[in-house]
């Protein structure tokens, strides 16, 4: 596992030489275009990130899991999986510790480990991928695409438990 880097380096060395490629232009020029695609990309994702921590630090995804907690009982999402449902459209990163706390807490064979298990898989960070996407393409109405992902991700949400219930 050591040497993946250091023959790799060789390996580029090599075919730069038998292509007769400049393989230090080639990187400079790869590096610049990277640079510029970091400063399309760069704000909006650091603005979902902003968002998804001040939504967590400020008590504002408790409140609205209380809100939704009577909706999801009657459509049979267990309590425990709404936080990362809640949170997997936002963050990818936090949704991530919170199945680790689940699958840590109630454990990966419980139907709420199970479920939250499957969400992680079958739902998307729609907030970042649709700043990412669109700063590149520099869509501006994104409101309709962005109502139909997040109910794609409702969606999958509930496919997910009832799915999980069935099996």
């Amino acid at each position: 596992m050591q040497y993946i880097l250091p023959v790799m380096i060789t390996m580029i060395i090599v075919f730069s030489s038998i292509k007769k490629k400049n393989a230090y232009d080639s990187f400079m020029s790869g590096v610049s275009d990277g640079m510029k695609l970091l400063k399309t990309i760069f704000p909006p994702l650091l603005a979902v990130i902003t968002a998804s921590s001040m939504m967590r630090a400020s008590g504002a995804m408790e409140m609205i899991l209380k809100l939704l907690s009577p909706a999801a009982e009657k459509l049979g999402i267990p309590g425990g999986v709404m936080p990362i449902a809640l949170l997997r459209p936002i963050s990818g990163g936090g949704s991530i510790g919170l199945l680790a706390d689940i699958l840590k807490s109630e454990g990966a064979d419980t139907l709420t480990g199970r479920a939250a298990s499957v969400i992680m898989g079958a739902t998307e960070t729609t907030f970042y991928c649709i700043s990412v996407y669109f700063a590149k393409t520099r869509v501006k109405s994104t409101a309709s695409i962005l109502l139909i992902a997040l109910f794609c991700d409702f969606v999958s949400v509930l496919a997910a438990v009832w799915a999980i219930r069935l099996f």
